[in-house]
């Protein structure tokens, strides 16, 4: 792909060859600079600058790059340039001035990276290898998919719409698009305030905490859920709170029982039972005959959004993958030990993971939003799994580290070796959207009342081996391993890479 960039002085198009996505660099001083020469030198990153922004009016072309109007243009050149991502390269800019601009930038469609603080940059110098990011597409090993069709965008747009989990990796992420969508009032819940203060600077440039949309809550309190149905009356529920990472739900199974699923119930009663028009829950690959307490917690939250079909809300469930760059995930583990000089620990050599990026995850959410009526659990089409020996080789080789060591430990209590999309019992379905296959699971259980019933008695005892017990009696397929002392002790050892 070759980039024609016309000079403010002549009407004549000056040709460079950088290969790559369209990159617009905020910022034209000694940062950004540095920053398009490494990125001009090196088209291996996959970013092309073509220009720049910057408020100086003396700045007309910058090593060989048009300064293309000043930070306040940021929106219409996006827009105007066909911007891929933008880059904010002025390490010294206000917190609130820096969350303003990457907020207009994600609003106009592009992606947005940023440069460390300068106190940070400067030990270093602000290189490209700063913006601590490798393309999606290479670690994927396919390409990233585009799930949302602009019809999916009405399920929203001026609606009231609650985001469970909001400070979250995902609900994070679904608050920004939803935003954009101009939904008629955006709730935003979350049980840690310091979450919500982070949020609300990300979504609108301001952290004042003084508005009715952000919502401090526990959606384990029933009383508190229904007080927030009643009084809100949100039609459209997100339901992405809950306890994810799978080592601390084999040591705290109780939990993930109390979050997971009884905070599942609440939530899909009380939007059952005020009239929400849409609910959509999210869950993980790893409900698919399901080995872990993650994995069973989030099929029997599945089951019981599926046994509310058919009552006047429109209910469903997503399944997602690893999702590469949420919080706490393995990306950013890994980036760390290498830039670190640690050993990767990975459990063994042939450990393989499905994988998405968290803006297929989010259209994901949205697409189901649109598509569920009758309880389906949605899953889209990741291609095949990823070895997490290739995927670490292949990051250790892109940021230039590719003597990692790797440190095999073998696969722990509740781990797979290789997941599933969709258990044997499970038809998949094709739907609407072409990269998305649906299913409606196993037949409910008969006693799923009573065994709920009994399970969340258990959880409140704190007994984690009548918890693990009632799980398997409620669900077949799953068989929870026998956690022995040592077995536990060594839980934290290791990388664990399950997530989502």
């Amino acid at each position: 792909m070759q980039l024609v960039h016309r000079d403010h002085h002549s009407r004549r198009p000056r040709t460079l060859r950088p290969q790559g996505c369209r990159t617009l660099i905020v910022g034209a001083g000694d940062a950004g600079r540095t920053l398009a020469h490494d990125l001009l030198e090196t088209p291996s990153y996959g970013l092309a600058p073509f220009g720049f922004l910057d408020d100086d009016p003396a700045k007309r072309r910058v090593d060989r790059l048009p300064v293309l109007g000043p930070l306040s243009a940021l929106a219409s050149v996006v827009q105007g340039e066909a911007v891929d991502v933008v880059i904010v390269a002025i390490p010294s800019l206000p917190p609130l001035e820096l969350a303003a601009l990457l907020r207009q930038a994600a609003d106009s469609g592009a992606r947005v990276r940023y440069l460390p603080a300068f106190h940070a940059a400067v030990q270093r110098g602000s290189r490209a290898g700063d913006l601590w990011e490798v393309s999606p597409t290479t670690l994927l090993g396919r390409e990233e998919i585009n799930v949302v069709r602009a019809a999916t965008r009405s399920v929203v747009a001026g609606r009231r719409v609650l985001v469970t989990g909001a400070g979250g990796s995902i609900g994070s992420e679904l608050c920004r698009q939803v935003r954009s969508y101009h939904p008629s009032a955006l709730y935003m819940l979350d049980h840690d305030e310091s979450n919500l203060h982070r949020l609300q600077l990300e979504v609108t440039g301001k952290a004042l905490l003084d508005t009715d949309e952000l919502l401090v809550a526990d959606i384990r309190d029933r009383a508190r859920v229904d007080q927030i149905f009643a009084t809100l009356r949100p039609e459209v529920i997100f339901h992405a709170a809950a306890h994810k990472h799978l080592p601390l739900l084999e040591l705290h199974p109780c939990e993930g029982v109390k979050s997971n699923v009884a905070g599942t119930q609440n939530l899909v009663e009380a939007a059952v039972a005020h009239g929400a028009r849409r609910f959509v829950l999210i869950s993980t690959d790893k409900a698919a005959a399901p080995t872990s307490v993650l994995g069973a917690t989030k099929q029997l939250a599945e089951l019981i959004v599926r046994s509310h079909a058919g009552e006047g809300t429109g209910v469903g469930s997503v399944r997602f993958g690893n999702v590469l760059g949420s919080r706490g995930s393995f990306l950013h583990v890994l980036a760390h030990q290498i830039a670190n000089d640690e050993p990767v620990t990975i459990t063994d050599p042939e450990v393989d993971r499905f994988f998405m990026t968290v803006e297929e995850a989010v259209g994901l959410v949205l697409e189901a939003a649109a598509m569920a009526e009758a309880g389906e659990t949605f899953v889209l089409d990741m291609g095949e799994p990823v070895r997490m020996v290739s995927l670490v080789e292949t990051y250790a080789a892109l940021v230039g580290k590719p003597d990692v060591q790797i440190r095999f430990t073998g696969l722990r209590p509740g781990e797979k070796l290789n997941e599933t999309l969709f258990a044997e019992a499970e038809e998949n379905v094709p739907t609407a959207h072409p990269r998305i296959s649906a299913t409606r699971g196993a037949v409910l259980p008969d006693d799923l009342d009573t065994g709920l019933k009994e399970l969340y008695e258990a959880a409140e005892r704190n007994d984690g081996g009548a918890v693990r017990r009632r799980m398997a009696a409620l669900l077949p397929e799953y068989r929870p391993p026998l956690l022995t002392e040592p077995a536990a002790r060594d839980l934290l050892d290791t990388l664990w890479l399950d997530d989502f």
